[in-house]
């Protein structure tokens, strides 16, 4: 199942939105910004009910 996520770039402020599979369950990856192009690191959890939380911070913490 894929959803869309919009999420507050931690580089540059702005908001981008974000393509989540939920089906592929809680997992952790690193995508550009659509805006500045600085790696982001992409956190996503996943809940027994399916129900999906992204997190976004600068990549190196």
């Amino acid at each position: 199942m894929l959803s869309n996520v919009d999420v507050r770039c931690p580089y540059c402020g702005e908001w981008i939105s974000l393509v989540v599979d939920e089906s592929a369950g809680s997992q952790r990856y690193i995508e550009d910004c659509q805006v500045c192009c600085q790696p982001m690191v992409v956190a996503v959890e996943v809940d027994e009910d399916g129900s999906a939380s992204v997190q976004v911070e600068r990549e190196g913490g």
